[in-house]
């Protein structure tokens, strides 16, 4: 090496050239819109225009739990198999109905856990506790 010779060193480059990347997918991006075909059908669909009398009501089905431990399927008395037959039977409807259980203030704890876990275990999946607003305050 003399001493008038620049000393030039190319080191590689690490980055990738992502412009030819850019440029195929925006050709493949034309491509796929050109050959997407357009929409010229349209269907029709009659919309409810605005609030009507009557809102539909839900299926419901209440469960109530009476102060003495009796089950009672929306106010008929029933005892803990007529329960899971008719939750059981709810479960195979095509549009599963609202379950609600209402226990009474002073049934007992293991009666209530005892027909909840007939509710849990018919598969019931629509499931709520209803007016428990009631036991907001207590008594003294």
């Amino acid at each position: 090496m003399t001493t008038g010779e620049a000393v030039t060193r190319e080191s590689p480059i690490g980055t990738i050239n992502t412009t030819p990347l850019i440029d195929v997918m925006l050709v493949l991006l034309i491509m796929f819109v050109i050959t997407i075909p357009v929409a010229t059908n349209s269907i029709q669909v009659d919309l409810p225009s605005g609030i009507t009398d009557h809102p539909v009501q839900p299926l419901q089905n209440t469960v109530s739990l009476d102060a003495d431990g009796t089950i009672r399927w929306n106010g008929d008395r029933v005892d803990k198999a007529e329960l899971a037959g008719l939750l059981h039977g709810t479960t195979r409807m095509p549009t599963e109905p609202e379950l609600r259980f209402r226990p009474d203030a002073n049934t007992g704890y293991a009666r209530t856990a005892e027909v909840l876990e007939t509710i849990k275990a018919s598969g019931v999946t629509n499931f709520g506790f209803v007016d428990n607003e009631r036991f907001r305050t207590f008594e003294q």
